[in-house]
């Protein structure tokens, strides 16, 4: 959820330039004084989380790219969906052994050996 402050002056200065497959709404506007690049900002549909935001708005918000992502730009077939973090969900990995997953995993194969601290006079 955006600021009062923010509302404001998206509406004030923004302008949009386009949205996501989230949702999210990008803005521009003039730079500030004292700067020579413009603002860039994104105002979040939902909760506002980072991780949501596209690779290629990432690199827009942060001026690494000039040019306005479209949506028409190319998919590859090795190119997985955007994911955003699921740390916290209960959609987030959990490694085979970890308490969360169920807490089993497999025997030591053989090849670990213990550390014992070295016995000597007390």
């Amino acid at each position: 959820m955006a600021t009062i402050g923010t509302r404001l002056m998206t509406w004030l200065r923004g302008r949009e330039v386009g949205r996501d497959q989230f949702g999210n709404r990008y803005y521009r506007g003039k730079a500030r004084s004292g700067y020579r690049r413009e603002r860039r900002w994104v105002m979040f549909d939902g909760e506002d989380e980072a991780s949501r935001v596209p690779p290629e708005w990432h690199a827009w918000l942060h001026h690494l790219v000039t040019d306005v992502p479209k949506d028409t730009a190319p998919r590859y077939p090795w190119q997985k969906e955007h994911q955003p973090n699921l740390t916290g969900t209960p959609a987030a990995y959990r490694p085979p052994g970890s308490v969360l997953a169920g807490g089993k995993r497999d025997r030591a194969t053989g090849d670990y050996e213990a550390w014992t601290p070295p016995q000597g006079p007390s």
